[in-house]
């Protein structure tokens, strides 16, 4: 018989981080009953393998899932084999136009899972594709579940509310999604779901059908949406905003160093453990600090501490300190361009590919952006002499730059 922590306990993990627990009172008689009977808590987490490359916004439910199941609970994630051919409209304005076939969720399932292991215990994890229950499903059946809900409730959506008003179209699959994942709690008979602030209507949904099959009725536990690196949108790959789980550890440090201060603190309390009142007095610091720590923190929980150790020191190297980067692209010149030895600066900016062109090269150079060396020597025309040697660093800006290899 797995041992619970106290309640009061349980509630200060679970609370962290969560922006709505809906009904919440109900939350703490699930939690007691379950510390009496000795009886895990069974806690759903659903996901529509839809070509999902796992990234931090991602892993917000993912990591209380991994809470729950730190706690004694029985985590239960739902692979939507059959809700990803429908697709989740939640926070869309459209119909998704590219449709999945039934082979490419499954291959996105396997991927999934994959990347999933970097947070969950897979080893402790009920796995299901919702395809078990929904394939077996006669014509009949589909009707009575349709039967469960008006268009006027489903209208009540927010998502479908504004498509609605501005005319745009709703397609009758797209209606069955709600209910579909509503039924997958009745299948697995979840006491809890995870998910985001946009999933109540769905998660209250599944409480109707949970009562009328005369089960228990699951509580909705509801995080924030993560925002992504450029502070103001939704975390996404298609926005170019997100912070990847399988990324190198350095292209992981050197995207949460862009971040905005002001995202930190969301940022600590949803993708770290560090106690709040830590991360207060990190706040309170200086914002390069802070950052270096919450980075080192993220990046070792899906690497390892070395690794982001690693990580920190070069980007301090290469990026905070001003210093040369490991690795330096190759600029290739021709030594019959070389005129005893030299090219002129505007050339030299030109042939090597930094500039466009000679023009850009001109105008770089008589704003003072390009220079040659380590030490960053700046070109003081376009037509100063340059000595050209094997190995000589040339710089057109701060971020474009090589170093010389001498061909024949």
């Amino acid at each position: 018989m797995p041992t619970f922590p106290p309640v009061a306990d349980q509630l200060a993990v679970i609370r962290r981080g969560i922006e709505k627990i809906v009904p919440e009172e109900e939350l703490a008689q699930k939690l007691e009953q379950s510390l009496k009977t000795g009886t895990p808590l069974r806690i759903k987490y659903g996901i529509d393998p839809t070509g999902i490359d796992v990234h931090l916004g991602h892993t917000v439910p993912l990591r209380k899932l991994r809470q729950f199941q730190e706690l004694g609970h029985q985590a239960v994630l739902i692979i939507g084999n059959y809700t990803a051919l429908v697709g989740d409209p939640s926070g869309r304005d459209a119909a998704r136009t590219k449709k999945l076939t039934e082979e490419d969720v499954e291959r996105n399932a396997r991927d999934y899972l994959e990347q999933v292991g970097k947070v969950i215990d897979l080893s402790r994890t009920e796995i299901h594709r919702n395809g078990d229950w929904f394939a077996r499903m006669t014509f009949a059946q589909v009707l009575g579940l349709c039967g469960k809900v008006t268009v006027a409730q489903m209208l009540t959506r927010d998502d479908f509310a504004k498509r609605y008003a501005a005319n745009t179209p709703i397609y009758l699959h797209e209606c069955l999604y709600p209910l579909m994942q509503g039924w997958d709690s009745v299948e697995i008979k979840s006491d809890v779901e995870l998910g985001g602030t946009e999933q109540l209507y769905s998660f209250m949904l599944a409480r109707d059908l949970q009562r009328e099959q005369s089960l228990p009725q699951q509580i909705g536990v509801m995080s924030p949406i993560l925002v992504g690196t450029d502070g103001v949108r939704r975390m996404g790959k298609s926005l170019g905003n997100y912070i990847g789980i399988s990324e190198s550890p350095y292209d992981m440090m050197k995207k949460f160093m862009q971040i905005p201060d002001g995202v930190m603190r969301m940022y600590f309390e949803l993708l770290t453990n560090i106690p709040l009142t830590d991360v207060e007095a990190l706040l309170s610091g200086h914002p390069k600090e802070a950052k270096v720590r919450l980075a080192k923190s993220v990046i070792a929980e899906y690497h390892n501490a070395t690794a982001a150790d690693e990580a920190a020191d070069r980007w301090q190297r290469e990026i905070g300190g001003g210093g040369l980067p490991e690795e330096i692209p190759t600029l290739t010149v021709k030594r019959g361009d070389l005129k005893e030895g030299k090219l002129a600066a505007a050339v030299l900016l030109k042939s090597t590919g930094l500039c466009a062109s000679t023009s850009d090269a001109r105008r770089l150079i008589a704003q003072g952006g390009a220079s040659t060396g380590a030490e960053k020597t700046r070109m003081t025309s376009h037509d100063q002499p340059i000595d050209i040697v094997d190995g000589l660093l040339v710089w057109a800006g701060k971020k474009k730059f090589g170093k010389v290899e001498l061909q024949d």
